[in-house]
């Protein structure tokens, strides 16, 4: 695939003359099949290697200077302290080469600053170092990000995938014998087309309504790094139109599928479920794409499986290639899973302020339904998003009175039903302090064609007390006084299970999922 030899600009790349460096220092580099970078200090230069392949042409310096240049364009959407513009390389008189000389050039370069490696977060989650507020950060970044992306009518919706499919099919020849068991392999194509098949005019009706974007196109946690403290996307695909002109959820589904492998569902239902909150908040509500969810997972799952397997083939340390295809196998399986989702069904999780009923929601969605688990709906965001605001701002007392509250429900019922319909479980968490705001939420699942199981969240009332005077950065504006009046009510027969939530948070969890089986 290498069409030229660059050896001489890779030899001055490495020295740090071309850093304007002192000659002793030192020039790290990493290599990947289509570029190469090299960090000196605070700088970073990011060679195109100079190769051919279906999907992308870098043959020629031309084509590569266009290549440098849409990247600095398209990675500036988000991360624009990173990406400082493109650089030539130039001989010069002497037949010496130099950055941005005065000599002809003969290739280009992508200049970035460095920022600190340890902040990927790949590395992160290698750490354990990832929590639910970076992932919520993280959410909030990728939705904004895609909110503001210009739409791309001309792709995605169902030929968009189906060519993704046809090429999946392709390398699947060429690498599985020898690597993959093939009869997963079909198994994953014949699936795969029926998926397909049954969501097509969905797809093409959400490129049609504006969610096919220009996206990111490689949304792993490797190209995601902290810069400042906050979340930042870099790396995205500028080489190829139909790599990054794609279904958002398509986009986010690399992310949510990386952070499965890597045994961090919680993370990636986090993500997801902070990502439509954002959403819906800015008047685009994507609950609808989740019919898609389980295609789009396997689909980013299916091309890391045939990636690993064209990785075992080329590498020649037998060790080496032993790990790329014991993980590319471990990917077709996960694609596999991603196709048999457990039916649908609706879960509400009820209690009162401080009850622990929000918690419960939230830990026990990575397992109910498929990956990467419910959807939790909370009653406390949506009324912020009833107001206008956003889920910390808080609101008067007149958007707790009895009308507002039954506006609430009954929005937050619709909803339920509305994910139910899409194949997706869907948890619903509200005080549901009513009798027949239970019922609501039984009948709901009834209206979507989905079993239903309820949870009732009780602590004592001093832990209720202590714990909504202790909360910071949460949607709930419920306060002691609250949790005091709440205490008066007339609760009526509580026929859902009950969660004692005064026990350790791992006891409590694991209730929770023992009466759910899950």
């Amino acid at each position: 695939m290498i069409v030229e030899d660059q050896g001489k600009v890779i030899g001055f790349l490495s020295g740090p003359a071309a850093f304007g460096a002192d000659p002793g220092a030192a020039v790290e580099r990493v290599e990947t099949h289509i570029s190469l970078v090299f960090l000196c200090g605070a700088r970073v230069l990011k060679l195109k290697r100079a190769v051919r392949f279906p999907f992308l042409d870098f043959s020629t310096a031309d084509l590569r200077r266009a290549a440098c240049d849409a990247e600095v364009a398209v990675n500036r959407r988000t991360a624009p302290g990173l990406y400082r513009g493109v650089h030539a390389i130039t001989r010069e008189a002497d037949g010496t080469l130099a950055l941005d000389g005065a000599g002809a050039p003969v290739d280009w370069v992508v200049a970035m600053h460095r920022f600190d490696q340890d902040t990927l977060f790949d590395r992160l989650a290698q750490r354990g170092a990832l929590d639910r507020h970076m992932m919520e950060d993280l959410a909030e970044t990728i939705a904004g990000f895609h909110l503001e992306a210009e739409v791309c009518a001309g792709f995605g919706g169902r030929a968009g995938i189906e060519n993704v499919l046809d090429g999946n099919a392709r390398t699947f020849d060429e690498c599985a014998p020898g690597n993959l068991d093939e009869s997963k392999v079909a198994a994953l194509e014949a699936m795969s087309r029926a998926f397909l098949q049954v969501l097509g005019r969905r797809l093409d009706t959400r490129r049609d309504a504006g969610w096919v974007r220009h996206c990111h196109g490689d949304l792993h946690l490797r190209n995601v790094c902290l810069v400042d403290g906050r979340a930042t996307l870099f790396d995205a695909i500028e080489f190829n139109p139909g790599f990054a002109n794609i279904d958002v959820l398509y986009d986010l589904a690399f992310l949510l599928m990386d952070l499965d492998h890597r045994g961090r569902r919680r993370l990636a239902n986090v993500v997801l479920n902070r990502y439509l909150d954002h959403l819906a908040l800015h008047g685009r509500p994507g609950d609808g794409g989740l019919a898609a969810m389980p295609l789009f997972l396997a689909v980013r799952a299916a091309i890391r499986a045939h990636v690993g397997a064209s990785t075992a083939n080329s590498l020649d340390d037998p060790d080496a290639a032993a790990a790329a295809r014991d993980e590319a196998r471990a990917y077709l399986d996960l694609a596999l899973t991603y196709l048999a989702p457990p039916p649908p069904r609706l879960v509400a999780v009820g209690g009162l302020s401080g009850s622990g009923k929000s918690r419960m929601a939230r830990e026990i969605a990575p397992f109910v339904g498929g990956a990467p688990g419910a959807r939790v709906l909370r009653s406390d965001v949506l009324r912020k998003r009833l107001a206008g605001v956003g889920p910390l701002t808080r609101l008067a007392p007149a958007h707790y009175g009895a009308e507002a509250s039954r506006a609430v429900y009954d929005r937050l019922m619709d909803e339920a039903v509305a994910v139910a319909e899409t194949g997706h479980s869907v948890i619903v968490d509200a005080v549901f302090a009513r009798p027949e705001e239970r019922a609501a939420a039984e009948a709901a699942a009834v209206r979507a064609g989905v079993p239903f199981a309820g949870l009732w969240l009780q602590a004592p009332p001093e832990v209720m007390v202590a714990r909504v005077t202790a909360r910071q950065n949460n949607a709930s504006d419920a306060d002691a006084g609250v949790v005091r009046r709440q205490l008066g009510y007339d609760l009526g027969d509580i026929a859902w299970p009950v969660v004692d939530s005064d026990a350790p948070r791992n006891r409590t969890l694991a209730r929770g999922r023992k009466i759910l089986g899950v």
